[in-house]
């Protein structure tokens, strides 16, 4: 199966599922990648603590704006990725068809789910930096492999 097009969901579509977005497309040039949330800060910017962590890794977040996850979105998509088991329960239930393309980001690091640092320390978001980082690059051997 080839995945084209991945969609990164998270909660607010401003932490977590923005640096994913940035690092798989850097990582995956050749593929469409997008991110939303399930109950998306819509038009919001990307967190501002998100946006320090990400440049601390050279990755930028300018452009970023928060978009609402919908079942018409997630058709557009060979793959959805989501942090936590919840985002899939929430997708699988507004978008039951939706259900057999969603995967956790962390799936291939022990199925590791992504917790949420918004609003929590920046020593938080370099923690999750680190496993969003793990995570897309175990999806780099997978999907080139």
């Amino acid at each position: 199966m080839m995945f084209d097009s991945i969609l990164i969901v998270c909660t607010g579509n401003i932490c977590r599922s923005p640096i994913a977005e940035r690092l798989l497309r850097q990582i995956l040039p050749d593929r469409k990648i997008d991110s939303a949330g399930v109950s998306a800060l819509v038009d919001n910017p990307a967190d501002p603590s998100a946006v320090a962590v990400a440049q601390k890794h050279n990755l930028v977040l300018d452009g970023h704006r928060a978009t609402q996850f919908t079942s018409a979105l997630g058709r557009q998509y060979d793959l959805i990725l989501v942090m936590e088991k919840s985002h899939q329960e929430q997708i699988s239930r507004f978008s039951p068809e939706a259900r057999g393309k969603i995967m956790l980001l962390g799936h291939w690091v022990g199925k590791r789910e992504i917790p949420d640092p918004y609003r929590k320390s920046q020593e938080a978001f370099e923690s999750v930096y680190r496993l969003i980082d793990q995570a897309c690059r175990s999806w780099l051997l997978k999907l080139n492999g």
